[in-house]
């Protein structure tokens, strides 16, 4: 009796979790991803997919999952009919199978379980539907042996139990897969836009890869669709620079990409190209910093066969690789006088020779670099050629640090949750308040590549799937580095994060407090006496 009204108040908490996320979060994909998380929490789940149905072609494809790697969801593909997924989506009825060593049905395509361990690993695959319609699965693994059963059942009673779990897990899926229903229908039609417009782009022979990243930035936000899909921001000075990149991504001319480290050159560099006409064209990147003169001359003009030492054989270089599309010259600032005189060449005469040959090669390639160095400054001192410095600066485009653009801060730490949570199969969901409030006073340095590790950094050690302030790194906690010098005692500051703590318990539990005493490791009277200590109101967490 005790175990059924513990699993009724386990699937009510997990159903109101699953409805609030439904509720609240536009981002359909994040809502599919937000499921499988707060399934994994609740449901003792090792993996989960939700597959959609392309009635275009009939392939069954993963389209969001968790505790898959990217080439294991790659690979989970199928046919309908194939495998017991492609069974699920032909007959529209539910699949148990309590043993997957027991069922030759069982393919596992995406090879995940080859890492797992197989004994009591169960599958339950829950059919999707629209109306009458199949339109995919939702499915689920499970590690069902004596250790994950309650300690008080029998060993005569084993199997049953077993089973009585499973068809609990099976009642949750099925609730769940009723309610996230219209968020895969919206999935699946865009699912099939897409690979319409790729099978399209393939029958003009456009490479796969270029597909994907044209289709990425084809697709903007409805409300500026001059805003690039790979670009994250709407501070103001964002907006500014999305004009420019849309203006010169027009014409074939020459730009220069200017910025302090980590503000997202390449991006931009990259939006530009997939928003002009040699968006099906090659895209070639190349580092200019760190690397021998003889080795940047081989790399970005090629050899001939015994050139140099270790020449074995004839090599194109960036800029035949490039022909007809845009190379992207990363710290284009530390390139040496002699290869900024060949570059200079490029840009005025689009020709070249290999090193150690005599052939001259044309090329038409769009030029676009970047430097985080003052360029100018450089002309001065004489170790930037005046004249490539103007070739260069026909088109400049400065993009503005984070500490320029902080409204946008929030907006990428979500994304980089986001992306680490299913990088790291971690189901994290919200930055705490303090927390917030520590990235919001840093000053950010080392702009977005600064943030996108410390947000990388906060969701591997968060346990509770929330993102703490001592969850940051010491350069954000510490006072003089955020602006913020600390005046206060050792005991104020230990009730600051013991009061941080204790909200963070109440939001969890919505309010109760012997709930939030037993997750904190206190008595009901402790917490008491804490909560009127800090003069916290308990009731407002309750909804």
């Amino acid at each position: 009796m005790l175990l059924t009204r513990e699993r009724d108040n386990d699937t009510i908490s997990l159903l109101a979790e699953v409805s609030r996320t439904i509720s609240n979060e536009e981002d359909i994909g994040k809502v599919l991803r937000l499921v499988l998380f707060i399934m994994s929490e609740h449901l003792n789940m090792l993996r989960g997919m939700i597959t959609i149905l392309n009635r275009q072609t009939g392939e069954i494809v993963i389209n969001e999952s968790f505790g898959l790697t990217r080439e294991e969801k790659e690979r989970g593909r199928y046919r309908i009919g194939e495998g017991i997924t492609g069974q699920v989506v032909k007959n529209g009825k539910t699949v148990v199978v309590p043993n997957i060593n027991d069922e030759p049905l069982f393919l596992d395509r995406t090879r995940s379980r080859a890492r797992a361990k197989k004994d009591g690993l169960c599958f339950i695959c829950i059919p999707i539907k629209d109306g009458m319609e199949i339109i995919g699965t939702l499915s689920a693994d499970h590690q069902l042996n004596e250790t994950s059963l309650p300690e008080n059942i029998k060993k005569s009673k084993v199997r049953e139990a077993r089973m009585d779990l499973l068809q609990h897990y099976v009642d949750q899926l099925s609730i769940i897969a009723a309610m996230i229903s219209q968020a895969v229908r919206l999935k699946q039609l865009a699912f099939e836009e897409s690979t319409k417009k790729a099978r399209e782009n393939r029958n003009s022979n456009v490479p796969v890869q270029q597909q994907i990243l044209s289709a990425e930035l084809e697709t903007a936000p409805p409300e500026d669709t001059s805003r690039p899909a790979n670009i994250i921001g709407n501070a103001k000075p964002m907006l500014g620079l999305y004009k420019m990149i849309d203006k010169i991504a027009r014409t074939s001319a020459t730009a220069l990409v200017l910025g302090e480290s980590g503000v997202g050159k390449e991006l931009v560099a990259s939006a530009i190209h997939y928003r002009s006409r040699r968006a099906e064209k090659p895209f070639i990147k190349f580092s200019c910093a760190a690397l021998p003169e003889s080795i940047v001359e081989s790399e970005l003009f090629g050899h001939e066969k015994g050139a140099f030492t270790g020449a074995a054989a004839t090599r194109r270089g960036r800029f035949e690789l490039a022909h007809t599309g845009t190379i992207f010259l990363d710290e284009v600032g530390e390139l040496s006088l002699p290869i900024q005189a060949k570059l200079l060449r490029i840009l005025q005469e689009k020709e070249f020779e290999r090193v150690g040959g005599s052939k001259t090669i044309k090329t038409d390639v769009r030029i676009i670099a970047a430097t985080n160095r003052n360029l100018e400054e450089l002309t001065r001192q004489g170790l930037f050629r005046e004249d490539l410095y103007y070739r260069l600066n026909i088109f400049p485009i400065t993009v503005p640090p984070l500490r320029e653009r902080k409204t946008d801060i929030l907006l990428l730490a979500d994304y980089f949750v986001e992306k680490y949570n299913a990088m790291n199969h971690k189901g994290v969901r919200r930055i705490s308040t303090t927390a917030i409030d520590m990235l919001m006073r840093y000053h950010w340095p080392g702009n977005v590549r600064e943030l996108q590790n410390c947000i990388e950094r906060a969701v591997i050690l968060s346990e509770d799937n929330v993102i703490h302030g001592y969850h940051l790194p010491p350069s954000l906690q510490t006072a003089e580095s955020s602006g913020t010098p600390y005046t206060g005692s050792l005991q104020q500051k230990l009730d600051a994060i013991e009061k941080e703590m204790i909200i963070e318990a109440l939001k969890r539990t919505k309010g109760n407090m012997s709930r939030a005493a037993s997750q904190l490791g206190l008595s009901d009277r402790i917490m008491g006496l804490r909560v009127k200590k800090f003069d916290i109101d308990y009731r407002k967490f309750r909804m």
